[in-house]
């Protein structure tokens, strides 16, 4: 090109290309290395302009400088994050892009002209370009084939070839799923094995049930279709998040009653409207058939389902009619808020069914979260079942007093909750209390001093008087809203020493805690070790230590600037800025205000947790521990009263939370980009197995894709985020449904392989369950499809039923 000649429109697009391309990288790079971050923008952004003036002019020149930026941006990527390809993409993708344009024939002939005939030639920028593209290429498709992240192994053959050895259910026929975990036990683990690997595949909807319930005008965004079915007493039973309790056939999704408590559906004040399953009930459960049950003589409602609203009431139902159980409480109803001296409506939600023992129901409640000082009471209360007497009430903020409460006095405001399902031990005669934290939850310079030991904890209560046997503390002095809410396994864990009663809990911070039920001595160890301790909040303190369990998915590692993903280099580089904006000290990091460059903290575990209420599902043949962590940071911001005051906050768990009654509001949002990507690369979800013999993992998978909740509808193998639950059977399938996309899975649970996959109408945030169909002997798989309104997934109202043909379970007989 002479010096007269003025380059094309093609080149001019691209040099101004290369030239935003390059302000924009430069730009930021300049802010990350202001904030202590990387040098790599800042040059690969002066590459850039580089570049784009040597296109501007028409130099093939331009080509041999791409080439070495390629090159240099290669060997930073694979230094930092080796051969991962989902991270060497946002690394790559641009500049290998740009690089291919440049070597398109048209345009590379539009750059500086080929000598005349006999010349030496002047290429050598294009053949580096090609090398460098090809180099590139080279590196992508063996990264194809790297995997960082899953851990292959199989269960071993004594494990899959045991055999069950006594009743590992008490009290549940084998075809039954009777209470929310199958039993008390909250094992979820259906005996049925007409399911298996060899056949799942052959799976096929059987039929559908929709409920007609769905989001009202006035209703909460954090509204979710979260319910596990019963099956018991030859029938299905489940409720909807606006507490309609509903019976159907088994056999085909017939409506067979529905039960409407009619609750209060204006409360703005909701946090949730949200129910996980109902209770049942039977008086002649566990009682030899010979024993007369005299007390079951002209019993009204001798079968009863015990369901929670959202308005603060446990109701029970004639599980064989849905007529209200009139004798039981105040015609059917017992009011959950008497007691309590907060009594604003809305405040008090019960979100979970009752633990259900022979001779007690049981109940706690959510409250809401991060809304104030003054919320009503955590109260956990024993009633019976047949007329609802309050039998006993334990308030951990007044812990040794549980005589039912006095009339006139009240339970202590704002004290621990639970909020999630309890587990019992009718022989041992306890129940095991996963427990939520007294609110709110980032800032606790203020809590009860009796109560802040039973916050983040699993506690024993005695089933007959509610005392506390014995109490584990998972995390002290919770300010990250690390609470427990996922139901606590019991299972016999094979020892050398033989079978030791256990309770399995798992929990948002990733560490699992297992524990003698008995006597609350710990069968796996958790050492106590050092957090940090700086930079508390003003007024409040950081435990110098805590228990880390040596069964844990927490992350080996802390996240690093190095970590931060995106689907470019430009957000990217935006997640990398917000990473160093933010203070961070791995997953015990204080809360803290905006101060200087620091916006925030970094919480990771976040609080969504790596175990949310999904909880854990347990073979107790096999004595296999399945679960589906999930790896997501958030960003918190406490501010200060007099700033909060101004904004006002949001109500919700996303947002500005108020936190009325201490020094700081909180502001909580998700880790993401620009764009609406997690900053943290992926995966971001998982399904995992642990042999409990040896409480090593032995496999683990990233688990779902990207089709239905990216920009765009792809189906990318990213491994996504799962909120509910497991199940598995007696056939050694594993299900579980609760990923961000709309499927229900299928699992070996010898190796965790995809066996089988189907597509739901509608968001699976719900825990699937498996029975066996009295009449007819076929074994089901049952999910609700009904989504989740806080996680953006499509609402629905479909419970949905798969069974293997006829013609397959004929051959399996």
């Amino acid at each position: 090109m002479t010096a007269s000649a003025r380059p094309g429109p093609l080149l001019v697009i691209t040099a101004l290309i290369f030239f935003l391309l390059g302000l924009a990288l430069a730009g930021g790079g300049a802010w990350l290395v202001s904030l202590g971050g990387s040098w790599y923008y800042v040059v690969a952004g002066i590459g850039m302009l580089i570049a784009g003036a040597l296109v501007w002019k028409g130099r093939r020149s331009a080509q041999l400088f791409l080439a070495l930026l390629l090159f240099a941006t290669l060997i930073w990527s694979v230094i930092e994050v080796k051969f991962d390809w989902w991270q060497l993409l946002p690394r790559l993708d641009i500049w290998f892009a740009a690089a291919v344009w440049l070597l398109l024939p048209f345009v590379d002939r539009r750059l500086d002209p080929p000598l005349a005939a006999g010349a030496k030639p002047r290429d050598a920028g294009k053949s580096a370009l090609t090398a460098a593209v090809v180099l590139t290429a080279a590196v992508g498709v063996f990264s194809l084939f790297q995997d960082y992240y899953t851990v292959h192994g199989e269960v071993p053959a004594e494990n899959m070839a045991a055999t069950p050895q006594g009743d590992v259910a008490p009290g549940v026929a084998p075809n039954d799923w009777a209470a929310y975990g199958r039993s008390g036990y909250g094992d979820r683990y259906a005996p049925a094995a007409q399911i298996t690997p060899a056949n799942a595949s052959q799976l096929q909807q059987a039929w559908v049930y929709n409920t007609g319930d769905f989001k009202g005008p006035n209703d909460p965004g954090e509204i979710a279709n979260e319910v596990t079915p019963l099956k018991v007493n030859g029938k299905l039973y489940l409720c909807t998040p606006h507490n309609i309790v509903i019976a159907l056939d088994p056999d085909t999704g017939k409506e067979l009653w529905r039960h409407d408590p009619k609750i209060n559906r204006d409360a703005s004040s909701y946090q949730h409207m949200i129910c996980r399953g109902v209770a049942y009930w039977d008086v002649n459960a566990g009682r030899a058939k010979d024993d007369p049950a005299p007390q079951a003589a002209g019993m009204e409602c001798p079968r009863r389902i015990f369901a929670p609203t959202m308005d603060a009431t446990l109701i029970a139902v004639n599980a064989d009619t849905g007529e209200a159980c009139k004798s039981f409480g105040e015609n059917g109803v017992i009011g959950l808020y008497h007691g309590m001296g907060m009594k604003k409506r809305g405040f008090l939600m019960p979100t979970s069914p009752p633990a259900v023992a022979q001779n007690v129901v049981v109940m706690a409640a959510s409250v809401t979260d991060n809304f104030s000082t003054e919320e009503p009471s955590g109260v956990i209360r024993g009633y019976d079942p047949v007329t609802g007497k309050l039998m006993w009430n334990w308030d951990a903020s007044n812990p040794d007093d549980t005589a039912p409460i006095a009339d006139g006095k009240t339970y202590t405001n704002n004290s621990p909750n639970s909020w999630g399902v309890s587990s019992v031990d009718e022989k041992l005669g306890m129940v095991y209390i996963p427990m939520g934290n007294e609110t709110p939850d980032t800032w606790g310079g203020n809590r009860n001093p009796h109560g802040e030991k039973y916050n983040s904890a699993i506690v024993a209560l005695d089933l007959a008087t509610g005392k506390v046997r014995w109490v584990y503390q998972t995390v002290h002095h919770d300010i990250w809203d690390m609470d427990i809410g996922g139901q606590p396994t019991l299972v016999d864990i094979d020892t050398p020493k033989g079978k030791v009663p256990s309770v399995v809990a798992t929990t948002k911070r990733g560490d699992i805690y297992v524990i003698d039920r008995r006597d609350g001595s710990l069968v796996v160890p958790a050492p106590e070790k050092p957090v940090p301790t700086a930079n508390a909040a003003a007024g409040d303190r950081l435990s110098p230590t805590q228990p880390f369990s040596a069964l844990t998915f927490l992350p080996e590692k802390n996240i690093s600037e190095t970590d931060m993903w995106g689907t470019t280099p430009f957000d990217q580089l935006a997640c990398r800025i917000i990473f160093r904006q933010h203070r961070y000290e791995g997953p015990f990091t204080p809360q803290t205000v905006a101060e200087g460059k620091i916006k925030g903290a970094i919480i990771s575990p976040g609080p969504l947790g790596i175990f949310e209420w999904g909880g854990a599902a347990v073979d107790p043949v096999r004595q296999l521990l399945l679960v589906n962590p999930d790896y997501m940071g958030f960003l918190e911001r406490l501010v200060p009263r007099a700033q909060a005051n101004a904004k006002g906050g949001t109500g919700t768990e996303m947002g500005l939370q108020p936190q009325t009654g201490v020094p700081f509001a909180v502001e909580i949002k998700p880790f993401l980009s620009p764009l609406g990507f997690p900053c943290q690369a992926p995966p971001w979800g998982y399904i995992a197995a642990v042999d409990l013999r040896t409480m090593k993992k032995v496999w683990m998978h990233k688990n779902g894709t990207t089709r239905d909740s990216a920009p765009v509808p792809i189906a990318l193998p990213l491994g996504v985020p799962s909120l509910g639950g497991m199940s598995t059977t007696g056939g050694g399938v594993a299900f579980l449904s609760s990923t961000l996309d709309y499927y229900i899975r299928g699992y070996d649970v010898r190796n965790g392989k995809t066996v089988w996959k189907a597509r739901l109408p509608a968001g699976g945030q719900a825990t699937p369950m498996s029975y066996v169909s009295d009449k007819t002997g076929k074994q089901y798989v049952v999910v609700m499809a009904g989504g989740h309104g806080s996680l953006g997934t499509k609402m629905g109202d479909s419970l949905v039923a798969f069974a293997l043909p006829d013609a397959a379970v004929e051959k399996k007989k």
